[in-house]
């Protein structure tokens, strides 16, 4: 009777060979993934419709990052946030007392990799926002019938914000009852105010009751953590924004 006969030592070293290396290209692919997504870049899932019709809730979007790449030697932080244009898509941060270190945000890429983006470690349901630079520092700006209009910086007459921008998006205008007042929060009227230094002016795509810089004011630069670069889901709607 012939014995069965086994892989040689060095056939097995082979073949641990082969799957150590399988295993490696996986934990080498995470890990890039996760380095990118939590230092240089993140990936946001939009929760809601306050960028309708233009962005819509469940689509996912690449973000550039700016809150880690502040950790980099001799970068200006404010330099490359000043490099925002009026039309550009950006991440706010608001509300929260202490952003999260970096262990933590690496910890939560591992999570939202290997769940595909549907659980994070970190809550950002209060604290994240999805909004449309309007107007950038020492801007004036003003607001009636929801449609911005924009005193550029250094000039001497105001335009539509369709008119200040190379975006092309188109603002969800609500229908108001008659008897509407024109002084709550979220009005489609605002007396003109002029942005300070590092002050952004930001609003949402839907006019009607979201929360933007109608009730939060001017927002300081450092709130705003990212600058949307690319919509990769859905796949026919894939393409920069």
């Amino acid at each position: 009777m012939k014995k069965k006969r086994g892989f040689s030592y060095i056939g097995h070293k082979a073949q641990r060979y082969r799957k150590g290396k399988i295993i490696l290209t996986i934990l080498a692919f995470v890990l890039l993934y996760v380095a990118l997504t939590s230092v240089f870049f993140s990936v946001v899932v939009l929760e809601n419709d306050s960028m309708a019709e233009n962005l819509k809730a469940g689509e996912r979007f690449i973000f550039l990052s700016y809150n880690f790449r502040s950790l980099i030697p001799g970068f200006d932080l404010q330099r490359e946030q000043s490099s925002l244009r009026r039309g550009n898509v950006v991440k706010v941060e608001m509300f929260r007392e202490q952003r999260p270190g970096v262990f933590l945000s690496v910890l939560d890429g591992v999570a939202r990799f290997v769940t595909l983006q549907r659980v994070s470690i970190i809550d950002q349901r209060e604290h994240l926002f999805v909004k449309r630079v309007i107007a950038l520092p020492g801007d004036e700006i003003s607001m009636t019938g929801f449609v911005a209009r924009v005193m550029v910086k250094g000039s001497s007459y105001n335009l539509t914000e369709f008119e200040v921008t190379e975006a092309d998006y188109t603002p969800l205008i609500p229908s108001l009852p008659l008897l509407w007042d024109t002084s709550l929060p979220f009005s489609g009227n605002l007396n003109a105010i002029v942005l300070g230094d590092n002050e952004f002016f930001l609003l949402s795509d839907d006019r009607s009751y979201t929360n933007d810089s109608r009730t939060w004011g001017p927002v300081p630069v450092r709130n705003i953590t990212g600058r949307a670069l690319f919509r990769y889901w859905p796949l026919n709607r894939i393409g920069r924004v």
